[in-house]
């Protein structure tokens, strides 16, 4: 059974940062491409950024956060991870994980497990 954690969300002023970390109980974990979504109240799920297969692979950004935040795994620890800096207001959100076989996606509905979500709040 596939199982998706997030932690080190929280609450943070404007211009801070915060790591947040996806610990997966995925078989063959390194075959897997992973991405981070989040969610804002009254808001769709939007993409974030996501990593292909192998750690030193393809990643892709939202336009919003490129520049910003990085994504990376550790396949040895079967852990993803992603680093966000000068955080914004606009970042509020509820920050998921998720994974798919193979190839990375853009596309949330091409992603077959979820974790549960950590909270992210930016103060100003």
């Amino acid at each position: 059974q596939v199982q998706l954690v997030e932690s080190g969300g929280g609450l943070v002023q404007a211009g801070a940062s915060l790591r947040l970390s996806c610990a997966a109980s995925i078989r063959a974990f390194s075959t897997y491409a992973m991405g981070w979504f989040r969610q804002a109240p009254g808001k769709e799920r939007e993409f974030v950024a996501a990593i292909n297969w192998n750690s030193g692979g393809i990643t892709r950004y939202a336009d919003s956060v490129k520049g910003r935040f990085t994504i990376s795994r550790d396949n040895a620890k079967n852990t993803m991870y992603l680093q966000m800096n000068s955080l914004k207001p606009e970042d509020t959100a509820v920050y998921y994980c998720a994974a798919k076989y193979a190839s990375v996606s853009v596309v949330h509905a091409q992603y077959a497990y979820w974790g549960q979500g950590t909270q992210v709040t930016v103060s100003s």
